[in-house]
This record gives C-alpha cells, sequence and structure tokens, in this order.
C-alpha cells in the first residue's frame, strides 16, 4: 500500500507542475523567469552547473556525473568546459556535432544516458522549465512566432535573443485556429521524456538499403491526403521523426559514423544553421544538441575518407578514456555489482582493488623515465604518496602519451569474469585469488588478446597477485597486532626519544634505575633498516625526522608516526617482522594447540568485526598468508 501511495502522491505533484495559459500570459511569466526561453545548449549546461561544482587545485568536479561516472573527472572537465560552456554562451561550438570518442565500456553511453535522465529530471525543476506551443508535436518554442522584424525590440526589452522560424504546421494553425493574432495561442509547460518523445530522441541505424529518412525528418500521411487535397500541406505531414522530437532538447545518434551519409547531411544543416529539409516545406527550424559516440578504429576510418570532409569541421571530438585509478575502477565494480543479482555475496576486502590494478596496469603505458615503472605510476595516478615525486610528476607523466586509457582491458570483462567465479562454484564468499584465477582463465576466451597481448596481461595478472601477497601479509599482521595503534606509538617514541639524543649529542636516562644510557642504536638501526636506511644514510634521516618535527611543532601540531611515510613503513615493518614468528607458528599449525586456537579464533573476530571479512574469508587469509610465510 506504500508504493500505491507514493505513485498517489507523485500524480499529485505532476499535476500540480502543469502549467496552461495564453502567449501574452506566457510572456508575463517570461519577465519574472527570463529562463524559461532558455536554448537547448544552454539548459543542459545550467543542468549540470545546478547539480554542484567543486574545485581543486585549479581542477573543476561536476557532481553531476559524480555517482555513475568514476575516474573521468578530466575528461568530463574538459567537456563541460570546451563544449557545454561555450555552447550555452551562444559561440560557434554549439553549431558542432558532439562525439564521444572511447573505448568500449568506458562509459559514453552511460554519460548520454545520464544526460537523457538528467533532462527529464530537470525539466521538472522551476530552473529547467520549458514551454511550448500548445498541440505542437515538435513542442515549438512560443517565441518563434514573433515576427522577424520585432526581434531587436524585443531583445532591447526582455535582454533575449531569439532564433528560428515558426514551423509550416503552426504557421497554418497561427493563420487559421488563432486568426494571426499571437497574443491568444495557447501554450503549455512541457516535460521531456524518453519514452514519450518530447525532447529527447534517439535515433539508430539499421540496413541502409530498408532505412527511411523519414525515421529522421518525418513523413507524409497519405491516409489524409484525400482530405487536405496536397502533399504540402502541413496537415498531411507527420512531424514524428527523431529530430522532430527532440527539439528544444537533445537527440543521441547511435552509430553515427556506419551510418549512410544521405542522413549525416541532413545533420549538417541543422547543425550550423539550427534547421533541416523535409516533405516539401521550408526548412523546419530545430533547437538541439546531437550526441553521437564511436569508437576509436571507426573514427580513424571515418577521418580517412575524403567524402566525409565536409562534416569533420561540423564535429567537435571530446576522448571519453578508460579511467586510470585504482579507487575510481574499485567504484565501477562495486557500482555494477549493486545493480546485479549477485549483490548478496560477500566479496573479501582488497579482492576488487586487485582486479582493479589489473586492469588498470593494462591500460597504462610503460612511463619512458628510468626512474619510476608502472606500479610506481599506477600510484601516483591513483593519488597516492610516492617517496621522491610530486603533482608536476604526475602532470609530465600524463602528458607523455595522449592517447593514454583508450585501451586496454574493459570493466565488463572483470565483471563477467567476477560473475563467472559466482556463478560456477555456486558460493556465497570469493576473494582475491578466486577472481585473479578467473581473470587469468578468461584470457583465453577473449576475442581481442593477441598471444604477445596475452604474455603481457599474464605478467600483470602476477604483479596484481604479488601486490595482494603484500596486502593479505599486513592484514593478517595487523589483526595479530593486539592494540596495533598503541605498539606503533609507543615503538616510535622509543625511536624519536633516541633519535633526538643521537642528533644533540645527548644520553637517556634509564626509567628504571635512572642511570644515563647512550641512545640505542640496535633500536634505531633494527627500524631504519625496514625501509633500506643505509649506514651512510642514517644520521640525514634522523635529522629530518627531527626537522619535521620542529616545522609541525611551529604550526601547533603533534608529530604522530603517521606524520612521515616512510617512518610510519619502518614502523610497521618492524611491528610485524618481530612478529612474524608468532604468525607463521599459528596460521601453519595443522593441529593447533588450545592457545593457538584461541589465538586464531581473536584473529578472525578481529578480521570480521575491524577488516570487513566473513568467516570464511577470514580464515581462507589465515591459511593462504600462513603458506606465504612458510615459503
Amino acid at each position: 500500500m506504500d508504493i500505491l501511495k507514493r505513485i498517489e502522491n507523485y500524480r499529485a505533484q505532476e499535476e500540480k507542475l502543469k502549467w496552461e495559459g495564453t502567449f501574452s500570459e506566457y510572456l508575463k511569466l517570461l519577465e519574472s523567469k527570463p529562463w524559461i526561453a532558455q536554448s537547448a545548449h544552454s539548459r543542459l549546461y545550467n543542468m549540470i552547473k545546478d547539480a554542484g561544482v567543486e574545485e581543486e587545485n585549479g581542477s573543476k568536479s561536476y557532481q553531476f556525473f559524480n555517482h555513475q561516472l568514476f575516474g573521468l573527472e578530466e575528461a568530463l572537465e574538459k567537456l563541460v568546459e570546451e563544449y557545454f560552456h561555450p555552447s550555452a554562451k551562444r559561440l560557434d561550438v554549439r553549431k558542432r556535432i558532439l562525439l564521444l570518442m572511447g573505448p568500449v565500456s568506458g562509459g559514453k553511453s552511460t554519460l548520454v544516458t545520464m544526460l537523457k535522465r538528467g533532462l527529464e529530471q530537470y525539466s521538472r525543476t522551476d530552473r529547467g522549465s520549458v514551454y511550448a506551443i500548445k498541440g505542437c508535436p515538435m513542442h515549438e518554442n512560443p517565441l518563434n512566432m514573433i515576427p522577424e522584424h520585432l526581434r531587436d525590440d524585443f531583445y532591447e526589452e526582455y535582454g533575449i535573443r531569439i532564433e528560428g522560424n515558426l514551423s509550416p504546421l503552426n504557421t497554418m494553425r497561427l493563420e487559421q485556429d488563432y486568426g494571426g493574432r499571437i497574443e491568444d495561442v495557447l501554450v503549455e509547460r512541457i516535460f521531456f521524456s524518453e519514452d514519450k518523445r518530447v525532447g529527447i530522441g534517439t535515433f539508430s541505424p539499421s540496413d541502409p538499403k530498408s532505412q527511411d529518412i523519414a525515421d529522421l525528418t518525418g513523413s507524409i500521411d497519405f491516409s489524409t491526403i484525400a482530405e487536405f487535397g496536397s502533399e504540402s500541406d502541413p496537415r498531411a505531414y507527420r512531424f514524428d521523426g527523431e529530430l522532430n522530437k527532440a527539439n528544444r532538447g537533445l537527440m543521441e545518434f547511435q552509430e553515427m559514423l556506419k551510418c549512410d551519409e544521405k542522413f549525416l547531411w541532413h545533420l549538417l544543416s541543422l547543425t550550423q544553421e539550427g534547421n533541416f529539409k523535409a516533405g516539401r516545406f521550408a526548412l523546419i527550424s530545430a533547437d538541439e544538441l546531437v550526441v553521437a559516440h564511436t569508437n576509436e578504429t571507426e573514427y580513424r576510418s571515418f577521418i580517412s575518407n575524403k567524402k566525409n570532409e565536409a562534416l569533420h569541421s561540423r564535429i567537435i571530438v571530446m576522448p571519453v578514456p578508460y579511467n586510470l585509478k585504482v579507487s575510481q575502477e574499485e567504484r565501477i565494480y562495486e557500482k555494477m555489482i549493486r545493480e546485479s543479482d549477485v549483490a548478496d555475496v560477500h566479496i573479501a576486502p582488497h579482492t576488487l582493488r586487485v582486479a582493479a590494478m589489473f586492469s588498470i596496469l593494462t591500460r597504462l603505458k610503460e612511463p619512458k623515465r628510468g626512474d619510476i615503472d608502472v606500479l610506481k605510476k599506477l600510484r601516483l595516478y591513483d593519488g597516492e604518496n610516492v617517496e621522491g615525486f610530486n603533482s608536476a610528476d604526475v602532470d609530465e607523466l600524463k602528458q607523455e602519451f595522449q592517447e593514454e586509457g583508450m585501451s586496454g582491458i574493459d570493466p565488463r570483462y572483470v565483471i563477467n569474469r567476477i560473475s563467472s567465479t559466482i556463478i560456477r562454484k555456486g558460493i556465497t564468499t570469493i576473494n582475491a585469488l578466486d577472481v585473479l584465477r578467473s581473470l587469468k582463465e578468461g584470457l583465453d576466451q577473449h576475442p581481442s588478446i593477441t598471444a604477445e597481448l596475452k604474455e603481457k596481461y599474464l605478467n600483470f595478472i602476477s604483479l596484481a597477485r604479488k601486490e595482494f601477497d603484500d596486502m593479505a601479509k599486513k592484514e593478517v599482521q595487523k589483526a595479530f597486532v593486539y592494540s596495533y595503534e598503541e605498539s606503533a606509538k609507543t615503538l616510535m617514541d622509543n625511536y624519536l626519544d633516541n633519535v633526538e639524543a643521537y642528533c644533540n649529542k645527548s644520553k637517556l636516562r634509564d626509567p628504571l634505575t635512572g642511570d644515563e644510557i647512550n641512545p640505542d642504536e640496535k633500536l634505531m638501526r633494527s627500524i631504519e633498516e625496514q625501509i633500506g636506511i643505509s649506514e651512510n644514510a642514517k644520521k640525514a634521516f634522523r635529522e629530518e625526522i627531527l626537522i619535521r618535527i620542529s616545522a609541525l611543532a611551529r604550526k601547533g601540531k603533534r608529530f604522530d608516526y603517521r606524520s612521515h611515510d616512510r617512518l610510519r613503513e619502518a614502523i610497521q615493518k618492524k611491528l610485524f617482522a618481530d612478529l612474524k614468528d608468532v604468525v607463521k607458528i599459528t596460521t601453519s599449525a595443522k593441529t593447533p594447540d588450545e592457545q593457538q586456537l584461541k589465538k586464531i579464533n581473536e584473529v578472525v573476530a578481529r578480521l570480521v568485526d575491524e577488516h570487513g571479512y566473513n568467516s570464511t574469508s577470514a580464515n581462507d587469509l589465515l591459511r593462504y598468508v600462513g603458506s606465504l610465510l612458510n615459503r
């Protein structure tokens, strides 16, 4: 009953949004709400902008895309700032077809779908409201009725430019139904809907021999010719092509570059002049954004064909590459799994991250610089701190290969392999090893992977496996450490006391005897060696730590073991090294004694409560780490 109540409320809300009045009443509405007369390009840009914009380090992130598209911030910023924004400002860019180019499953279709669904919702808001001549099949702008010679005066009074002429049908209706009295013409509020073919259209080419141009521009209704007496009578014409129905909004041109050229010529006129030819009528005005999408191979083929030269300059190409950030790739998989029927399957921590690492590795180009490998590049792209590198290095890496992200493994392949693992095994828990195994098996079945590429991808699976091994060992070792944070803090405080005494050439006081003692060189070196600090480099490293403590103290901040990435790593590794034997013995015991069993149960409980495992995946992890430590 609750859903029925919501349906009733929705219906009531829709009724409240409706508006109908004469053209003169519409003009009064226009005085207080001039935005209702905005162009299709302007409305789309405002829809994106009104959803929210976040700025950080000179880059913009548009909230409109955040819940569906991940890791494409730079591509989306370029799309909005170089196409939608100038189009909204009536610059010449609006006279171009927007062509999204990128690899399969890269987000192009999702992007277009988001624009469509967004416009449907936005037209139901005050800022996105749209008004049209009542009864017009093309939902025509009421301002098109204002004669050409009065449009400059209208601009002076309202500050709104009018583009486009009245369609043949509405020209006839104005004379016959309203006696030429523009002020009496009925206007209504319309709501964009792809299903109802209002303001949103989709054209998909089929067999060039059988597809009719009427699918784009409408057609003659032969059943009415006898009634109206002529094929040039607008009442005998169906204004129901995709270009007609998408007027005031957006039309998606699917597989545009595969389309017969006779369909493309109509787009030349529409984009450049804002009109198209249909039937035996004068040019029909249309205000709409045309968006198409394709892959790189088809685009290169299209460009190389001399017959398409006239279209080249009428197209704005926006690359939509694959995401290159591991953390964002995880979000893509999480979203795809949420939307599937396997959402109830437990996926152990790090599983999706490891799969994401493999995917990103296949998309990255090998760096030209000798001081960085592909794994470091992967971490830098994901915003991780890598010792010796900064944001300038990231920018330099991105400039090395303009086509980076246009090839590699697509997200659907990974999800297909995860699904295959779940379905085939009929299990309720999967881990990183299950997925890596499935990814490896799937390479043989992938149609576009050559033997050379397969060898390269198998190497990436091995790299991802090694990364998981490190994650798994750290996870288990952390779980074995009781009060891990306290242990780390105690060890770090002890280390810092000794470092301070060493740098100041002073002594420490024994907490039990009160005697003065020398700094504990053995303790300091046991920590520093964990991160490869040599005997010659130890003095510089220790002084660097003291400088960092002083710098933080001046800002009123306290130094802790997270304040210095390398020191944090060293502390963690030292703790783990001290625990290694305990972990090794406990996890590998085939018949654990009572004490070992108690410890295993405590660790499993901690993995479940604090790290996101269930009992099955936690026990699997312990067995795997035990086997690693025994190698």
